[in-house]
């Protein structure tokens, strides 16, 4: 069964033909192969079934944030649930994007971009709608578009700082334009773009649907000061996922915070944009990692927060996780587990708990689930622990729940 590939570089041009006929299970495979080097599964069914949801009821244009994850099995299977449009932040993210799917809508959505990046996204890749959060990144833009020599619509957003908030991962502190300086780039962006927009966004995993209200508040107010027409409001990222013992909103209630706020900001003419990462991906994926070690309720795996699992030490997240024993069925009764990954570094630790099998052992395998997002594309080099396979995979993504145990 000669399914998987080793990861490599996310704009690696082999990588775009690697699509099997045949898929098997994650349970399949793990029998079969006996890795014991992390194997990333990706679930195109489930990415483009999760993608349908998401367009289905968002009332506006939604951008794939293509930082989540970049693997281009990914970006084909949201491809085919109707995804078109996408958020990209490097020069190598538009390349592999345009060279897939040349008919993409792509957007430059980082707030402070290198000269050439700018040159070459819009002479080159026909992009033509660029965020910018200062004066400075307005007359860099300007500047390089008309260098190249190349005529176009152009597409200005600015984006508007928030103050911080209740998400998981605040992003209020790096870009973003207070109120008063805002309101002076919509004007002096207004003669220069084709479309306008202003852009927010309220942080990572937010669970909180009137954060996404009281953003639309300040967005009106900036708009209404500002005194010019708006064509685009973009409400950015930060839809969350499930993860063990999350609350989560459900879609719907924030969908109904955002077109009640889009409604208050009086703007007929303009459109919604989306920047979903997380919500379009996460349950399309997940790594399988080998126990090498135990010791009492610590578990030392192949995997950790230099590779696939950063957001199991820094930011604690829990994960929905199941034992894989080909050989034979686990326990029933679970414990709490930490794990520690690869790596000499005492860091790289994954406190949990991540409820498992009590009589789970040296070899066996664990999948952990919800880790479409933030997990292929943050694995380092550190240490030697480089190495990871890629498959896509037929069955079902896992359940949610606090555990998941192998049949």
């Amino acid at each position: 069964m000669s399914v998987a590939r080793f990861r490599s570089a996310v704009s690696a041009p082999r990588r775009l033909v690697d699509t099997p006929a045949v898929r098997p299970t994650v349970d399949a495979l793990i029998a079969d192969l006996r890795p014991e080097d992390p194997v990333h599964c990706i679930r195109p069914t489930t990415l483009a079934a999760t993608a349908r949801d998401f367009i289905a009821a968002f009332p506006g244009d939604v951008l794939y944030a293509v930082k989540c994850n970049p693997d281009p099995a990914v970006l084909r299977a949201l491809w085919d649930g109707g995804v078109r449009h996408f958020d990209c932040a490097s020069p190598a993210e538009i390349g592999l994007v345009r060279t897939m799917f040349a008919d993409a809508h792509i957007h430059f959505m980082h707030p402070i971009k290198a000269r050439g990046a700018i040159r070459e996204a819009w002479a080159r890749h026909d992009v033509r709608d660029f965020v910018l959060d200062s004066h400075a990144e307005l007359t860099k833009i300007m500047a390089e578009t008309m260098a190249t020599g190349v005529a176009g619509e152009m597409g200005l957003v600015v984006r508007l700082a928030l103050p911080k908030g209740e998400a998981v991962l605040d992003l209020s502190g790096k870009f973003g334009a207070d109120r008063d300086d805002a309101v002076a780039l919509l004007r002096a962006a207004r003669p220069h773009a084709a479309r306008l927009g202003i852009a927010f966004h309220v942080g990572s995993q937010c669970l909180e649907p009137l954060a996404w209200r009281r953003a639309m508040d300040l967005a009106r107010e900036v708009i209404q000061q500002a005194g010019v027409a708006i064509d685009i409001v973009d409400v950015g990222g930060g839809f969350p996922v499930a993860y063990p013992d999350v609350e989560l909103p459900d879609l719907g209630a924030i969908v109904a915070e955002i077109e009640d706020g889009f409604d208050r900001l009086a703007l007929p003419n303009a459109r919604l944009w989306a920047e979903p990462g997380r919500a379009l991906v996460a349950a399309g994926g997940s790594v399988v990692v080998q126990v090498q070690a135990r010791r009492g309720d610590a578990l030392y795996i192949n995997d950790g927060v230099y590779g696939s699992l950063a957001d199991a030490g820094t930011l604690a997240f829990r994960y929905p996780v199941r034992c894989i024993r080909p050989a034979g069925a686990a326990s029933e009764t679970l414990r709490g587990y930490s794990f520690f990954g690869p790596t000499c570094d005492s860091a790289d630790a994954m406190r949990g708990p991540f409820y498992l099998p009590a009589d789970i052992e040296e070899g066996d395998w664990i999948e952990i689930a919800q880790l479409g997002a933030y997990g292929a594309c943050l694995r380092t080099g550190f240490n030697g622990f480089d190495r990871a396979r890629i498959v896509e995979v037929s069955d079902e993504a896992p359940e949610t729940g606090q555990t998941l145990l192998a049949a």
